[in-house]
């Protein structure tokens, strides 16, 4: 079993001084945790993989191709590979699990 605690997992990221952090990687999936604050820009580009995001805190605006949706604590939005997305109007600091499906790369 691997079992993780989310103020650990942020304290590494903010430790190693970057927006995501993997934590979890196996043969068809893996984890991370993506931080973005008030009023930050989201630089994501599409990724080969199909995603699903959970909020863990914080409020935004994302879009997923032409659909855009509020996602709060306890959001739980699926994008696909390959289409465009990006969260934005973040009024609130964003705490994000991503899985990724298979592996990002």
């Amino acid at each position: 079993m691997k079992a993780f605690r989310l103020d650990e997992l942020e304290a590494e990221r903010a430790a190693n001084e970057g927006a995501y952090l993997q934590f979890l990687r196996e043969r068809n999936m893996s984890v991370g945790l993506y931080a973005l604050g008030a009023g930050d820009h989201d630089p994501q580009n599409p990724h080969q993989q199909d995603e699903v995001y959970f909020v863990v805190s914080g409020r935004a605006s994302l879009t997923v191709g032409m659909e855009t949706t509020q996602v709060a604590r306890g959001s739980v939005v699926y994008v696909p590979a390959g289409v465009a997305h990006k969260f934005h109007h973040i009024t609130e600091d964003l705490r994000v699990l991503v899985v990724f499906s298979p592996p990002e790369s």
